[in-house]
């Protein structure tokens, strides 16, 4: 399994200078740690942020890998949003983010 920087350099990448979200978006990985985006900023820290997404690592990797849809995700409680109008504005945005990880 993908370790917490793994993931996190394979998220700046993608990110590159600008994530193109126009919001800040939070990964609370629970245990394992957080992911901070900002614009082209990709940290671990713990920050506030405009969107927090709440789940394991493993349902990351999977919605980053596309075998996990993520309205499935929140409707069986493996992912929790902090504010979900946020999330439907960023869905496609946060899709072509994933696209670029594979």
């Amino acid at each position: 399994m993908a370790t917490l920087q793994e993931i996190t350099d394979r998220i700046k990448g993608a990110v590159g200078d600008d994530s193109g979200l126009g919001k800040s978006l939070k990964f609370d990985l629970k245990e394992t740690g957080v992911i901070h985006i900002d614009g082209g900023s990709v940290t671990n820290e713990d920050k506030p942020a405009d969107l927090t997404m709440t789940l394991s690592l493993d349902d990351l990797l999977a919605i980053g890998a596309g075998s996990l849809d993520p309205t499935m995700a929140v409707m069986t409680g493996k992912l929790k949003l902090s504010d979900m109008g946020t999330a439907m504005a960023l869905q496609s945005k946060m899709a072509a983010l994933f696209a670029k990880m594979r």
